[in-house]
C-alpha cells in the first residue's frame, strides 16, 4: 500500500490544497515524504455531507453486519503488515515493539467492539409493559433503547499514532454505536493515518456500506478542526490532546446554535501516593519501579506518574535515593515530535529554575535532537500548596516528590488536587487506615485508582475507565477505553404505545435479538 499524501473523503482520495503537511523522523529530525496536502472548508463540507448522508442507513445495520465490518476494519488494519509498522515508527520515533503493541492494541479494541455488538446490552433495551387496568391511572406500554447520536469527529493523538488515532478507540466506539466517523489526522504521523484510514475506506466498501461511513481530512492549525467541530451535521466529537486544545474545541462546540458534547481527555499529573509502611518495606524497590513507570515510552503516556506524595522521614529519603540513582541510569528517549520535546524542555527547565524545587536526579543525555532526558524533583508541602505552577503537567518523564510533614497534611493536598486519570496508593496491611480515608477522596478526583502498581498501560476491557473530573477529561461521567466508551456516542429513546411492526428488533415481543433485557424493572429476562 503506498502513501500518497492524500485525504479519504467517503469512497474518493483527494490531495488537498490549503498548505502541505510533512511528517518529521523525530529519532534524525529529517522531513519525511510525501507531502500531504492540507484541507479547507470544501472538504470539511463533503465529509460532513457524506457522513449525513450514510447515517440512517448505517445506524439501521443489523448488530451482526456493523461487528463485522469492525473486525473487517482490524483485519484490513493487520493486512497492511510491515509498511505500517515501518512508517509509525519512523513518524513517532517510537521502537517496533511498542508499535507493533500498539497495533494489538487498536484491532482488539475494534475486535472488542464487535463483542459489545453482538451481544446487544449497550442497547439498554428496557419494556415497562402496558397496564390499562392500573388505577387511578392507566399505564401506557413504554419500551426504551439508545440509539446513535449522528456523525461524529474524532481528533488523532499525537502519542498513540495508532491506539487513540485513525482506527483507535474513539472510532472504534463511534462506529459502534452506529455513528459515522470523520477523522481529523494528526499532522505528525500523517502517512500512518493514511494507511490506517485506507484500511477502513477498504472495510467500509467490502461490507457494502455507505461511503460516508468513514473520512479522512489533513491540515494544519485548527482551520479544519474548529471548521469540523462547527459543522451543523456532526452531533459528537472525540479528542485526546491537550488542555487548550480541549477547551477551544469545547468553545466551539458550545458556541453552536445547537451544542454538542466534546469528549476531551486533556490532562492529568497521575498522583502517587506512598503509605508509611510501604515505603518502610518497600523504599528501594519502589523506587526502582516507579521510575521505569516514568520513563516508559519517554514518559509520553497520559497515566504518566508526574506527581508523588509521601510523609517525609528516613523512608522517603531512602526512596528518593533508590529512584535518583535508577533514574541517573537511565538514557535519554527520542520524542514524539519537535513540539513535544521543546515543551517538554521548557517544563523541566521551569522546575529546576524554581526556588522552592530541589533537583533530585537526571537522566543521561542523548545525542538525539528531540531526545528528553528524564528528570525527579521535590518539594515541601507548604510549597506545593502555594504554587500554583507546581500542578502542571510536564508531558514526558519528568515528577515531583512532595514531602509531607504528616498523614493528614497528605491526605488535604489530596482533597485540593485537580481532577485526574489516575491515582496510585503504595500500601501494606498495615496502611489499610489511611488507604481508608484517602480513598474517598480520591474517588471523588479520578477515573481509575490502583494499588501497589503503576499507571501506565491502559487495559483495554469491560472495566476500564479511561476518564477522570476536569481537567483531565471534560466529562468525568465517561471513558474513552473500554466496552463502556460507547456510551457516549449514544442517547436513550422511548417508544410509547407503538404497534410491533414500528417497533426496533431490540424491543419487539418476542426478543427476536435474545438480548437480555429490563421487563417491568426487573434485569435479565429473555
Amino acid at each position: 500500500m503506498t502513501v500518497t499524501g492524500e485525504m479519504l473523503i467517503g469512497a474518493t482520495a483527494l490531495r488537498g490544497r490549503e498548505g502541505e503537511i510533512h511528517a518529521t523522523d523525530p529519532a534524525t529530525g529529517s522531513t519525511l515524504d510525501p507531502a500531504f496536502g492540507g484541507g479547507g472548508a470544501a472538504e470539511v463540507e463533503r465529509a460532513c455531507a457524506l457522513a449525513e448522508a450514510a447515517f440512517e442507513t448505517y445506524r439501521h445495520t443489523s448488530l451482526e453486519d456493523r461487528a463485522a465490518f469492525l473486525e473487517a476494519c482490524a483485519q484490513a488494519i493487520l493486512d497492511i503488515g510491515d509498511e505500517l509498522i515501518a512508517r509509525a515508527c519512523a513518524e513517532s520515533g517510537l521502537p517496533r515493539g511498542r508499535i507493533e503493541g500498539e497495533r494489538g492494541r487498536t484491532v482488539g479494541q475494534l475486535r472488542l467492539f464487535a463483542g459489545v455488538l453482538r451481544d446487544g446490552g449497550f442497547l439498554q433495551a428496557r419494556i415497562d409493559p402496558a397496564q390499562p387496568d392500573r388505577q387511578p391511572l392507566p399505564r401506557s406500554d413504554l419500551r426504551q433503547q439508545h440509539v446513535a447520536l449522528g456523525p461524529v469527529a474524532v481528533f488523532g493523538a499525537s502519542n498513540f499514532p495508532l491506539a487513540f488515532s485513525v482506527g483507535g478507540g474513539d472510532t472504534a466506539s463511534a462506529l459502534a454505536a452506529g455513528c459515522p466517523v470523520v477523522v481529523k489526522a494528526h499532522s505528525a504521523h500523517p502517512g500512518t493515518s493514511e494507511l490506517v484510514g485506507r484500511a477502513i475506506q477498504s472495510a467500509v466498501a467490502k461490507c457494502g456500506l455507505p461511503e460516508g461511513v468513514f473520512s479522512l481530512l489533513f491540515g494544519s492549525g485548527s482551520k479544519v478542526g474548529g471548521a469540523l467541530v462547527a459543522d451543523p451535521r456532526i452531533q459528537a466529537v472525540g479528542f485526546t490532546g491537550s488542555r487548550a486544545g480541549g477547551t477551544a474545541l469545547i468553545k466551539i462546540a458550545q458556541g453552536r446554535p445547537q451544542p454538542i458534547p466534546v469528549y476531551a481527555e486533556m490532562s492529568s499529573i497521575n498522583p502517587v501516593f506512598l503509605l508509611p509502611a510501604a515505603l518502610a518495606k518497600r523504599a528501594d524497590a519502589m523506587g526502582k519501579g516507579f521510575v521505569g513507570s516514568l520513563t516508559m515510552g519517554a514518559g509520553q503516556f497520559c497515566t504518566n506518574p508526574g506527581l508523588v506524595l509521601a510523609v517525609e522521614g528516613a523512608d522517603l529519603d531512602g526512596f528518593l535515593a533508590s529512584a535518583g540513582t535508577a533514574l541517573r541510569a537511565a538514557g535519554a528517549q527520542t520524542m514524539l515530535t519537535p513540539g513535544i520535546h521543546a515543551a517538554y524542555v521548557e517544563g523541566v527547565s521551569r522546575l529546576s529554575s524554581n526556588n522552592r524545587v530541589q533537583t533530585i536526579a537526571e537522566g543521561i543525555d542523548g545525542p538525539g535532537p528531540f531526545q528528553g532526558r528524564a528528570a525527579l524533583f521535590s518539594t515541601t508541602a507548604a510549597h506545593f500548596a502555594e504554587d500554583e505552577t507546581l500542578l502542571d503537567e510536564v508531558f514526558g518523564a519528568s515528577s515531583l516528590v512532595v514531602r509531607c510533614p504528616d498523614a493528614e497534611t497528605m491526605l488535604r493536598l489530596a482533597h485540593e488536587l485537580e481532577g485526574q486519570l489516575t491515582a496510585t496508593i503504595q500500601m501494606e496491611p498495615e496502611d489499610l487506615e489511611a488507604a481508608r480515608q484517602l480513598v474517598p477522596v480520591l474517588e471523588r478526583k479520578v477515573g481509575r485508582i490502583l494499588v501497589n502498581g503503576y499507571p501506565t498501560g491502559v487495559e483495554v476491557g469491560h472495566a476500564m475507565v479511561h476518564g477522570g473530573p476536569w481537567p483531565s477529561t471534560s466529562d468525568s461521567r465517561t471513558t474513552s477505553v473500554g466496552s463502556l466508551a460507547i456510551d457516549r456516542f449514544l442517547r436513550p429513546v422511548c417508544y410509547q404505545d407503538f404497534p410491533q411492526a414500528l417497533l426496533p428488533e431490540a424491543l419487539r415481543d418476542g426478543n427476536p435479538l435474545g438480548l437480555a433485557r429490563r421487563v417491568d424493572g426487573v434485569l435479565g429476562q429473555k
